[in-house]
């Protein structure tokens, strides 16, 4: 039997599976206690704790009857649901509670198994006034449904002045840290890397790329839903993300079984404004600046139980400058080889997105969607009069060059999900997922006379398309087995093919008569992956405020790599890479003590498999005395995760804080080395080494440290908040030939400030700021960096639209990197300049309106999306030669890895 039938038959045995177990209800019937998502209500991090009903510690040895009771809540003002809300239910004659529940993430809630008799209902949540209701009568049997149920902000009149209780910026959930981007407006008009700079727990540097707890190897979905083009590149899948539709990042650290093992130091899922209310909208956002310039139309529509979505965007980048100079010594059998670098560096780029979704409500407990997206990116990185100056003793050479690197994409997303409920938190979900990116990288290089540095004497190129094609399908099942206690099953199959063709050409003179090059072989990668997965969980919250979430996944991937021209293949053989299989067990505990502070405890086995960037076996030489290169026999890491955390409120303070360590064996990282390759027709001196990067599985990586995280609002109307990363990094290669054994260790401490005035009539004022230090590297370090911006904003009287001013970087010029990498066989220092100060104008509107008419509409059912969390990203964690893509001296990849 084949690797392909056997990936089939395993997901035909889980379909079976998750039809048997839908075929028998559980116990818990729709009674169960969950309320939608299991544990405590998410914490607001700025408000002052109520005194509220706490489900769960009302008697339950009461008499029980078979009325049922449910409703919506909804904000008065924003008509958005009231999440996580807590309602009791009040005995009319004694006024003391005796049953509730609270609100699930769409703001239903429902109270089952009621004996008959006169109650009122009691709905409470941090920020908003307590609402009661009119007395209902209980009738054996009676079901009633007391409809949308609206609930207003907590609003105080002190001498004519509106004092209105903040939402919070930072919200900590059940299993997740949420950051509510939409209330952040420095940020509009920029991409999604503008936003997740400002997320605690994460770092973004210069050129876009992002890590989690100084771990580059995390898993970046968009609405839960995996993306060819992330697996591409994470840093250039932020710019073709709008800041302005972004509404929540969502930081997962320690996932569920539920997940796919991917991402060994979490999940970070960026969720997008999305309207499903009643009617027809029109959203308008457009921006100009000193450097780029946007503009975004988004249309919505509903009747019904059908809602349609339309949105395009596109955004232009101009007039990104920036320089670099490097020096670099390489070690020989001749003798000491000094290599000094420097050029001026220009960037240009277009990127869109365009996406298109529809759903439908069947019936009140069952739906269908799907949503079809195409992305696009245009991106065009010159280095101009690249001065390359080499010498050793009395020997000296002089070489000039002009480099173009264009990288240019299309993604194209289609996604269909059918879900059935049949009683509460019993829920069956079929997903499907298609998704190809198709990639040009090339560069074109000018080669110069060393003498007048003008006269072209020859030109190389280098091609190189490629895809990664993804189809996926997903089952998923969950039943309440008692009233507080959940089971959770599913299957997953991920068919991936990867393509890389690279074909170097060289010509003599100021011509463009290309050839294909005798001496750098060309080649195509073709790397077929086909992960089996299935897994279950189980939930237990008890009445002492104990969660335990426990849960194993078991993950099986089928390899079959080779080459075309297998006689002229540029690494290893790689037709003999194993297949693996890889069980990852977690575990959640939390507790909820005095004073609504959470208590949680964490552990999880993580993997890692190589992404297409560390994979591709195409050599990058646009600076041929700084190569790069993938590797197409990288193996997976493994990572074990620790987590201790408490977060609540402390008087007017909201506290994140929490402990962790991280354990990962055969890390994969960015390796340089020296080598005598010569590229194109280029022949190098002797005394020339080029200096090449690879990606490697080395011995071990371990990091150990520390977040903490504060907000709080003063006088109502200003938020102040920030936070500290701080982690000790160690990595070894455990090689034994001294030449090329390499450890590294150090602190690395980053941090983020930020605050936010409302005031009056319409008007606010936001500040950011924040950076890291060094980041540790196996063979040296990657310079700090800093950012931060100040913005002001006007709404519109009616709030159909906005107005808005952001300045960002504008007392450095230039912002100066500097980094390091050292090794017995090499050194090399690197000072990147960076012109990145900025100022951009943003205009809103919104045309059309939406209503709360509900019918046909059910608030309650959760739209599913599915999740292909398996593949390292592409964190650029080289070891020097710069942060930005554009003035890297390893022309255009900064010695990191190789960008598809």
């Amino acid at each position: 039997m084949s690797k392909f039938s056997l990936s089939l038959l395993f997901i035909a045995s889980s379909l079976v599976t998750v039809q048997t177990f839908a075929q028998f209800p559980g116990g818990g019937g729709p009674g169960g206690g969950f309320g939608g998502r299991m544990g405590q209500p998410g914490q607001r991090g700025n408000q002052q704790q109520e005194k509220t009903f706490i489900p769960g510690t009302a008697d339950d040895d009461k008499p029980r009857g078979n009325g049922k009771i449910n409703g919506y809540l909804m904000d008065s003002t924003s008509n958005k649901p009231v999440e996580f809300a807590t309602i009791a239910l009040i005995d009319v004659k004694t006024g003391k509670p005796i049953d509730g529940t609270t609100a699930d993430a769409k703001g239903k809630f429902s109270l089952t198994r009621l004996a008959p008799g006169d109650y009122k209902l009691q709905y409470s949540f941090l920020g908003y006034q307590n609402k009661t209701s009119n007395p209902i009568k209980i009738e054996k049997g009676s079901d009633i449904n007391v409809g949308i149920v609206k609930m207003s902000q907590d609003v105080r009149m002190l001498n004519e002045v509106t004092v209105t209780g903040q939402a919070a910026l930072i919200e900590e959930k059940v299993d997740r840290l949420v950051y509510n981007a939409e209330k952040d407006i420095t940020s509009k008009g920029g991409d999604a890397a503008d936003i997740m700079r400002k997320v605690p727990m994460l770092s973004v540097d210069l050129d876009g790329n992002v890590s989690l707890r100084g771990s580059s190897n995390v898993r970046v979905l968009i609405n839960n839903k995996p993306s060819t083009i992330i697996a591409s590149s994470v840093a250039d899948a932020l710019k073709q993300i709008p800041a302005d539709m972004i509404k929540t990042v969502e930081v997962i650290t320690s996932p569920s079984a539920k997940y796919d093992a991917e991402g060994s130091a979490g999940i970070i899922n960026i969720v997008t404004k999305k309207n499903t209310l009643q009617g027809a909208t029109l959203n308008m956002d457009i921006g100009t600046g000193n450097r780029s310039s946007n503009l975004n139309l988004n249309a919505s529509y509903r009747q019904g139980k059908m809602g349609f979505n339309l949105g395009g965007f596109g955004r232009a980048m101009y007039n990104v400058r920036g320089s670099f100079n490097s020096t670099q010594t390489t070690v020989s059998q001749t003798g000491t080889t000094t290599t000094i670098q420097n050029a001026d560096t220009r960037q240009a780029g277009m990127f869109g997105n365009y996406q298109f979704g529809w759903d439908y409500d069947i019936d009140k407990n069952t739906s269908l969607s799907a949503s079809v997206r195409y992305g696009l990116r245009n991106m065009i990185n010159y280095q101009d009069n690249l001065q390359t100056l080499s010498y050793i003793n009395l020997l000296a050479n002089r070489t000039g060059r002009n480099v173009e690197s264009k990288n240019n994409s299309g993604t194209v997303d289609a996604n269909l999900s059918y879900t059935k409920t049949y009683k509460t938190n019993q829920e069956l979900s079929i997903l499907g997922l298609y998704s190809r990116n198709s990639n040009t990288n090339n560069f074109i290089t000018e080669l110069l006379n060393g003498t007048d540095m003008q006269t072209v004497t020859s030109r190389q190129k280098n091609e190189n398309p490629s895809y990664n094609q993804e189809s996926t399908i997903q089952v998923d099942y969950q039943t309440p087995i008692t009233r507080n206690q959940l089971f959770e099953i599913g299957g997953k199959g991920i068919f991936r093919k990867i393509n890389s063709d690279f074909t170097f050409y060289t010509t003599n003179g100021d011509n463009e008569n290309y050839e294909i090059s005798p001496i750098q072989p060309s080649n195509a990668l073709d790397y077929d992956q086909n992960i089996t997965a299935g897994y279950v969980a189980y939930t237990l919250a008890t009445k002492t405020k104990w969660t335990f979430k426990a849960g194993g996944r078991y993950e099986y991937t089928f390899i079959n790599a080779r080459f075309s021209n297998s006689s002229e293949q540029p690494t290893a053989d790689v037709s003999d890479i194993p297949d693996y299989g890889t069980f990852v067990p977690s575990v959640n505990i939390s507790k909820s003590i005095k004073g609504g502070k959470i208590i949680k405890l964490a552990y999880n086995r993580r993997i890692q498999r190589p992404g297409i960037q560390q994979l591709n076996p195409n050599i990058n030489a646009a600076n041929p005395l700084n190569i790069s290169q993938g590797n197409p026999n990288l193996a997976p890491e493994l990572t074990d995760n620790f987590e201790l955390g408490l977060s609540g409120q402390i008087k007017k303070f909201y506290l994140n804080a929490t402990l962790f360590a991280r354990i990962t064996d055969n890390s994969i990282t960015s390796v340089r080395d020296t080598s005598t390759r010569n590229i194109g027709t280029e022949l190098n001196p002797n005394f020339q080494t080029v200096i090449s990067t690879t990606t490697q599985n080395i011995g071990t990586e371990r990091a150990y440290g520390a977040n903490l995280f504060t907000n709080v609002t003063l006088f109502s109307i200003w938020q102040l908040g920030g936070g500290v990363d701080l982690y000790h990094t160690y990595l070894t290669n455990n090689n034994a030939n001294p030449l090329y054994g390499a450890s590294n260790s150090g602190w690395v401490v980053g941090g983020r400030l930020f605050t936010s005035v409302t005031l009056k009539n319409g008007w606010g004022i936001q500040g950011f700021g924040g950076g890291r230090g060094r980041q540790i590297t196996l063979q040296g370090y990657q310079g700090s960096f800093a950012f931060y911006n100040l913005g002001v904003k006007k709404d519109f009287k009616n709030k159909r639209g906005s107005i808005g001013l952001a300045a960002e970087n504008f007392f450095n010029y230039p912002f100066k990197v500097r980094s390091e990498s050292i090794s017995p066989l090499l050194t090399q220092r690197s000072v990147n300049n960076m012109y990145n100060a900025g100022v951009r104008v943003n205009f809103s509107y919104r045309l059309g309106k939406m209503s709360m008419d509900g019918s046909g509409f059910s608030f309650g059912r959760r739209k599913k999306t599915i999740n292909n969390d398996d593949q390292k990203s592409g964190g650029d964690d080289n070891g020097g030669g710069g942060m930005q893509q554009q003035s890297a001296p390893a022309g255009g990849q900064g010695g990191g890895r190789p960008r598809q």
